[in-house]
């Protein structure tokens, strides 16, 4: 009976250490907060119509701008992230 060949061995990927999977993490939600209060601030300046919601379309206003920059940042986003990380690698001395 001939000998079973050992299998061959897949290619390994370094996985990214828990410093960088962190600071991806945080440049993408700064990201996300940024674009929220840009779209915030756009809300406010659109016109209303004749009927006003008061207190709880200002409070769903609020929210809106907040998912709508939360759905930017995950789509890519505008590039903030990438910078935002870099220097943050910068900043904890990492390899980029």
């Amino acid at each position: 009976m001939d000998p079973i060949p050992p299998r061959p061995t897949l290619p390994t990927r370094a996985l990214p250490d828990a410093a960088a999977v962190e600071r991806r993490g945080a440049a993408k939600e700064f990201e996300a907060v940024f674009l929220g209060e840009m779209t915030k601030f756009m809300l406010e300046e659109v016109q209303q119509g004749d009927v006003e919601g008061g207190h709880g379309e200002e409070i769903f206003r609020g929210v809106l701008a907040e998912k709508i920059g939360s759905a930017m940042a995950t789509r890519g986003g505008i590039g903030i992230a990438a910078d935002v990380e870099a220097q943050l690698r910068r900043l904890d001395g990492a390899r980029p």
